[in-house]
């Protein structure tokens, strides 16, 4: 029976897994022939035709992405410019064929019949760049030319004036079977009508109108699809596919299958009556269509045996080809499809892109489920005829690995791509090891270094130090110890400093400063370890924080100031200043002292800025001590002197006399700079000892004031001293008073009678004793004169530095009173 492959076709195919690759048939790609039209495009637009650049990106972005996009795992793809836009400058700025062909690999750019039209469409108004483009497409990828494009190309010729390239293209395409689209004769018509040239205007319509040129592909490309779809494929579908009498072409056959794509069935079957029934024979072209159109689940027996007969024949899979059906499985979850679709184009000539290869790497670990004997599969196929794995490779199927959390599956991947020969370079190392350990994953951290280990590429120092910094950050302090001290044991320690600081830091943050100093200086004594300045900072900040310095912290700073120095570095001294200003003792500053001195006591300039801190945040008592401890160089050194004499503490009377301060001392103090205001005179005069207190308003007044301002002055000042904070007024009551809103009595309400009034020596209250009260203030009076505004000889005299009262003023402070008036 004729014809039996018919039955086959309609049969129900059961699906058995073929593999695509066939090792016993490889074979070369048929060349071309050579193109008359291509010497004369060469010599029109070579060399030389560069020099009419236009600014090309700044033509309209094409509607269409490349389909290699297509393939990509990730969720969301880096915006890029468009494929057509990197075609079009590469085309402007090159001219040799190799380095054009270096340039579109780079950008993982091939070139198909859609984006060699769009790039055509795009360069409308830049005739040099699309003749160009045109002719090294044409020697490259002739089959990527269709009519379609021969009909852009001479859209442009004929609307930018070139009359004798557009003869030209004309007669090329007549040769191929091409003809004049009616957009064309449109368009072209009439810019000859507009430019005058009438001959050629009527040389153009004869030919469009003896249909010997536009007996349009695309019209008979429809008349054909339309007898096949219209009903079941018989034999009266045969009779009227030979009724047309068409001479079919391997463009005109393309076409047509590629037509067909909604129904593929009828489209193999179409592509087996014109093989056998002698119209066509099939050439890579029309196979690679066939292929194309049946490259999806339901067809894929049908597919595989396509592409092995496209083998058979001699011919190679398109890379067109690949990328479309490959995309589609992988959009499918058809990965181990897609697997042996990439094996079977690797044993060929056309081999797929690196990129390719990582689109199908990135698919495969970020499936359900990660085979990884498709992924050795597909690295082997890759490597088995020399390609090398990239770096880059390697970096998308981590990225991909990280985004299923799968990244503890790092080492496997690894080592399927190390069985090709690959080495990953420092950085990835750095990537996988970090990664990792960051995960917690110890073991399998461990498993990489001797994975290295083994295969004879041992971890870098970077790598090791991302080890150490992966654990830290995953909170593994015993782990990332000792994996550093592993570290230094291997590489050394010239270049652990990183990693050092990087394990101190994690120790520090994690409140442990005084494990790791243990630690620190193990390693700097036995195994001369030299950390970085900025690591010894880390140490001594965190040892001088108040709680751990409180527990031996203080000491175990100062120890590193000597290692310091060792090491070349300068005394880091800023945070003893900051420790001993707020909670050092004396004790501790001279300890700090005796540590930064070298020959003898520390310069005069390190003792200043000590006593400076601790007197600037009012520890005098401490720093005093400090002084007395010093060598007698120091003190009785002038600067030093001048120092605490310019430096003396400035405190509030009732600070001086309880130690205590509250909202009631601000009162307190208040009104004592009220009753200077009232006499003229310091708070504490010694020349006032005789109990007088009728001339109570500064004489230098005459009088001349307000009488009844001044009682009132007097009483809230009075109201205000009272010994028991709890019964002085608030200085709200005490400004209300002052402005007349409030009375006297209710300043004072609530005072029992006498409670106000001075305690001499001898008399008793039950709330605040005589003895208390006279201790309190021979503590106030000492404060008080030895404050350097009151040190003039009106008031009293002072020793010869002014830091300690002589006898005689001694004396008389303790004899000295405060005026009061009791009468208030």
């Amino acid at each position: 029976m004729r014809y039996q492959w018919r039955l086959l076709l309609f049969r129900s195919y059961r699906s058995s897994p073929r593999s695509f690759l066939s090792h016993h048939s490889q074979f070369q790609v048929i060349s071309n022939t050579t193109r008359s039209f291509s010497s004369f495009l060469h010599e029109r637009f070579g060399v030389g035709a560069l020099q009419q650049r236009q600014c090309l990106f700044a033509l309209r972005s094409p509607l269409a992405s490349s389909v290699s996009r297509s393939f990509s795992s990730e969720s969301a793809i880096e915006e890029k410019p468009p494929v057509e836009a990197v075609v079009i400058d590469v085309f402007s700025r090159l001219t040799g064929k190799d380095e054009i062909r270096r340039e579109l690999d780079s950008n993982n750019i091939v070139i198909s019949h859609e984006l060699a039209l769009r790039v055509l469409r795009e360069l409308e108004s830049s005739p040099d760049v699309a003749g160009r483009f045109f002719q090294w497409v044409l020697e490259a990828y002739p089959r990527k030319l269709s009519s379609k494009s021969y009909n852009t190309m001479l859209r442009i010729f004929g609307v930018n004036g070139l009359v004798d390239e557009f003869w030209e293209l004309v007669d090329a395409m007549k040769k191929k079977g091409h003809g004049v689209s009616a957009n064309v004769r449109d368009r072209v018509g009439e810019k000859f009508q507009k430019d005058g040239l009438e001959s050629d205007l009527e040389k153009l319509k004869e030919i469009f109108a003896s249909g010997s040129m536009d007996n349009s592909v695309d019209k008979v490309c429809n008349r054909v699809c339309k007898i096949v779809m219209k009903e079941v494929w018989s034999a009266d579908v045969e009779k009227q596919l030979r009724d047309l009498k068409l001479e079919f072409k391997s463009d005109l056959v393309k076409m047509v299958l590629e037509k067909l794509d909604v129904d593929p069935r009828k489209a193999l079957l179409f592509f087996r009556w014109i093989d056998e029934s002698g119209s066509f024979k099939h050439d890579e072209k029309t196979y690679n269509a066939m292929a194309r159109v049946l490259g999806k689940e339901k067809f894929l027996d049908r597919f595989q045996h396509i592409i092995e007969e496209i083998r058979s024949a001699g011919y190679e899979m398109e890379m067109e080809t690949y990328v479309r059906v490959s995309a589609r499985f992988c959009q499918t979850k058809m990965i181990k499809e897609a697997v042996e679709l990439f094996e079977f184009a690797m044993a060929g000539s056309n081999t797929p892109t690196p990129h390719c290869c990582s689109l199908l790497l990135k698919k495969i670990v970020t499936a359900k489920k990660l085979d990884m004997d498709l992924f050795t599969r597909t690295v082997k196929a890759y490597t088995g005829n020399g390609s090398v794995v990239p770096d880059s490779m390697l970096q998308h199927v981590l990225k991909s690995l990280r985004s299923v959390d799968r990244f503890g599956q790092s080492n496997e991947v690894l080592k399927a791509m190390n069985e090709g020969g690959y080495v990953p370079s420092g950085d990835l190392q750095s990537v996988i090891a970090s990664g990792l350990s960051r995960k917690g994953k110890k073991d399998e951290a461990n498993e990489l270094v001797n994975f290295m280990e083994a295969s004879g590429n041992h971890l870098d120092d970077k790598a090791m130090a991302s080890l150490v910094e992966g654990h830290c950050d995953a909170k593994d302090l015993e782990e990332a110890s000792v994996c550093f001290k592993k570290m230094i044991g291997k590489e050394g320690v010239s270049y652990a400093g990183y990693a050092f600081e990087k394990l101190v830091l994690a120790y520090c943050n994690s409140f442990q400063a005084r494990d790791v100093y243990k630690l620190f200086t193990e390693l700097v004594k036995q195994n001369q370890l030299k950390p970085w300045h900025s690591t010894y900072k880390i140490m001594v900040r965190n040892l001088l924080m108040k709680k751990v310095a409180r527990d031996g912290g203080f000491e175990e700073a100062l120890s590193l100031l000597p290692m310091m120095k060792n090491h070349g570095f300068p005394p880091f001294v800023d945070p003893f200043m900051d420790y001993l200003s707020n909670s050092g003792t004396s004790a501790e500053a001279f300890a700090f002292l005796k540590a930064v001195t070298s020959k003898k006591f520390p310069s005069n300039s390190m003792v200043l800025r000590v006593f400076e801190a601790m007197l600037k945040s009012a520890r005098h008592s401490e720093a005093q001590d400090l002084l007395s401890m010093s060598p007698s160089y120091i003190r009785r050194n002038a600067e030093v002197l001048e120092l605490f004499n310019s430096m003396k503490p400035v405190k509030s009377l009732e600070y001086a006399s309880s130690g205590k301060l509250s909202d009631k001392s601000d009162v307190f103090s208040f009104v004592v700079m009220l009753l200077e205001l009232i006499t003229g005179q310091p708070p504490v005069d010694l020349r006032a000892q005789d109990g007088d207190y009728n001339q109570l308003a500064d004489p230098r007044l005459e009088l001349n004031y307000n009488h009844q301002e001044m009682v009132q002055m007097a009483s809230c000042a009075a109201a205000a001293i009272r010994h028991l904070t709890r019964r002085r007024p608030k200085m709200s009551q005490i400004v209300r008073a002052l402005e007349g809103d409030m009375s006297m009595d209710d300043l004072s309400e609530g005072t029992r009678p006498g409670q106000s009034k001075y305690l001499r020596p001898g008399s008793v209250s039950s709330e605040y004793n005589a003895s208390s009260y006279t201790a309190d203030m021979k503590k106030f009076k000492k404060l008080a004169l030895e404050n350097k505004e009151y040190q003039s000889s009106e008031y009293g005299g002072t020793s010869e530095y002014g830091l300690n009262p002589s006898a005689s003023s001694s004396e008389e402070m303790n004899r000295g009173s405060m005026k009061r008036n009791p009468q208030l």
